[in-house]
C-alpha cells in the first residue's frame, strides 16, 4: 500500500487542454491578480497614512485587505505558472503550504467580516457605546482573535489531512490543493473520520458566525427603519451596504461551491465555481468598499495623487 510518504507531487486540474486557452487563462489571472494587488495595496496605504481612516472600520478594512492579498497570492501564482508552462504539478510540501495558507486567509477573512458586522451593529444600534465597545484595545483583541483562530484551524486541518496515508493516486480534481480532493485519495478510514470531525467543528464555528451576522443585520434593519428621516435612513443603510454585499458574495459563492448538488457537478464547473469563491470576492472587495465610502475614496485619491506627483518630481530631478 502506497502512502503519503511515497508521493512527491500532486497533479492539479488543468484549466484547458488547448494551448491558446491556457495562455488566455494565464493573462486573465495576471490581470485579476494585478488589479487585486493594486487595489488592496492602495487601501492599505490609504488607511495607514490618512488619519481620517484611523477608525475601527478602517482598522478592520486594513486587516481584510491583508487577507485578500494573501488569498490571491496563495492560489493564483501556481495556477498562472501551470498555465504558462503547460504543467499541472505541485510538490507535496508546496501542496501542504498552499492548503494551510488558503485555509488561514479564507477563515481569517470570514472572521473579520463577522467582526465588521459587529462594528456596524454597534454603530447603528448602540451609537452611544461605540467608543467603549470598539476602542483601540478591543479592536486589536478582536482582530488578533480572528487571526489566531484562523491560524489554529488551518494548522489542525493541514496536519490532519497530510498525516493520512494516500493510496488512490495523486491526481486532484481541482486547480489548487483543497481538503475534499485530498481526502478522496486517502485509504485510512479512521484518519478520514478524524478530519471529517475537524471539518464538523469548523463548520459549527462558521455557522455560528453566520447566525451572528444574520441576527445583527436583522437588528440593524429594525433600527434603520425606526429612523424618522429618509435622509438618515439612507445614510445609515449606506454605511452597511458595502459590508453586506461583500458578506453575501463571500458566503453565497462558498456555499454553492461546496454544497452544490452532485448531479450538476463536472470538472469544468467545479473549477469555475472554485475561481468564483477563491479569487473573485478578494478581487472585488476593494472596489465594493470604496464605492460608497467617501472618506475612503478621498484617501485613495490623495494616495494616488501623492504617488504620481512623487514620481513626476523624481523624473524631473533625474532629468
Amino acid at each position: 500500500m502506497s502512502n503519503s510518504s511515497s508521493i512527491s507531487q500532486f497533479l492539479l486540474l488543468a484549466f484547458a487542454d488547448r494551448r491558446e486557452l491556457q495562455l488566455l487563462h494565464f493573462w486573465l489571472f495576471l490581470a485579476i491578480s494585478l488589479a487585486a494587488l493594486l487595489a488592496n495595496g492602495l487601501i492599505l496605504s490609504a488607511v495607514a497614512c490618512d488619519h481620517h481612516l484611523h477608525t475601527p472600520m478602517g482598522f478592520f478594512l486594513l486587516n481584510l485587505s491583508l487577507t485578500d492579498v494573501g488569498c490571491i497570492c496563495t492560489t493564483v501564482p501556481k495556477a498562472m505558472d501551470n498555465s504558462l508552462w503547460d504543467t499541472t504539478t505541485i510538490s507535496y510540501m508546496g501542496c501542504a503550504a498552499q492548503l494551510f495558507f488558503f485555509l488561514f486567509f479564507m477563515l481569517a477573512e470570514y472572521f473579520l467580516l463577522t467582526i465588521m458586522c459587529y462594528d456596524r451593529y454597534v454603530a447603528i444600534c448602540k451609537p452611544l457605546h461605540y467608543g467603549t465597545l470598539l476602542g483601540s484595545r478591543a479592536c486589536a483583541h478582536m482582530a488578533a482573535a480572528a487571526w489566531a483562530t484562523a491560524f489554529l484551524n488551518a494548522l489542525l486541518h493541514t496536519a490532519s489531512t497530510f498525516s493520512l496515508p494516500l493510496c488512490q493516486g495523486n491526481a486532484l480534481g481541482q486547480f489548487f490543493c483543497e481538503i475534499p480532493h485530498i481526502l478522496k485519495l486517502s485509504c485510512s478510514h479512521s484518519g478520514y473520520l478524524r478530519e471529517i470531525g475537524l471539518i464538523g467543528v469548523t463548520a459549527c464555528l462558521v455557522f455560528g458566525c453566520f447566525i451572528f451576522i444574520v441576527f445583527s443585520y436583522v437588528q440593524i434593519f429594525r433600527a434603520v427603519l425606526r429612523i424618522p428621516s429618509q435622509q438618515g435612513r439612507h445614510k445609515a443603510f449606506s454605511t452597511c451596504l458595502p459590508h453586506l454585499v461583500v458578506v453575501s458574495l463571500f458566503v453565497s459563492t462558498g456555499i454553492f461551491s461546496n454544497l452544490k448538488p452532485p448531479f450538476i457537478s463536472s470538472p469544468s464547473l467545479d473549477v469555475a465555481l472554485s475561481v468564483l469563491y477563491s479569487v473573485v470576492p478578494q478581487a472585488l472587495n476593494p472596489f465594493i468598499f470604496s464605492l460608497r465610502n467617501q472618506e475612503l475614496k478621498d484617501a485613495l485619491r490623495k494616495t494616488m495623487t501623492g504617488c504620481f506627483s512623487g514620481a513626476i518630481k523624481r523624473l524631473c530631478s533625474d532629468a
